[in-house]
């Protein structure tokens, strides 16, 4: 892959946000290529399939922004069925992208890489930076305004997230960087450790506009 096509998916990945800035020199001295994943790609068209009903919106979660996309995903399930809208007919999808991807994966991973150090996320039980992944399966005071229904629940009720793989490879590889860890392995580690089900996708900004096609509205979350 030219440097060029690698430096445009790695801004188009990460490049948006604030908190992207302090890194674009690291991703400028990656090797990681975004290899053309056919398997992937499928399984990211068959999940947007999914799709569904007659109240449907996507959240933007380009940062982690107090768990926000995760709780706003719950928030329009209550709000809709507030208005005896049945789970049936309501489509949420969260997508968790650039530096907003650290909810995707299983608190190993965020005590191993110190994930609340990178992504600057506080534990609110501690203060200090979170060891766990808090809006997984959230305790009461770890999520705004007292929610308590995290990622697996909403998931157990055929609501949607995915991860961006590109954005995915890029923090990997800055974080084998950092720690002196080979940048493949450190992928798989990652990929290995995507919460069950939630969507790898090629990246995030992709997956916004193919929902936004299948009828989802669109909210910034992050």
């Amino acid at each position: 892959m030219s440097q060029s096509r690698r430096n445009f998916l790695a801004y188009l990945a990460l490049g948006t946000t604030a908190s992207a800035f302090p890194l674009l020199k690291e991703i400028e001295k990656l090797d990681i290529d975004f290899p053309e994943d056919s398997e992937q790609l499928n399984s990211a068209l068959a999940w947007v399939e999914q799709v569904k009903g007659s109240k449907k919106i996507v959240y933007d979660g380009s940062s982690f922004n107090k768990g926000f996309p995760v709780h706003w995903n719950w928030a329009f399930y209550a709000s809709n069925n507030g208005f005896k809208v049945p789970d049936s007919e309501i489509t949420a999808v969260t997508v968790l992208r650039s530096m907003g991807i650290a909810p995707a994966f299983n608190s190993a991973l965020w005590e191993k890489y110190k994930f609340g150090e990178f992504f600057k996320v506080n534990d609110p039980k501690t203060g200090k930076p979170s060891l766990r992944n808090f809006v997984d399966r959230p305790e009461k005071g770890d999520l705004p305004a007292g929610g308590t229904n995290g990622i697996s629940d909403m998931l157990e009720r055929n609501a949607m997230f995915c991860v961006c793989d590109a954005a995915t490879r890029i923090i990997s590889g800055i974080l084998a960087k950092r720690m002196g860890l080979d940048t493949k392995e450190v992928y798989q580690d990652f990929a290995d450790n995507v919460i069950d089900g939630i969507q790898p996708v090629p990246t995030g900004v992709w997956a916004l506009g193919e929902v936004q096609a299948k009828g989802c509205g669109y909210i910034f979350a992050g």
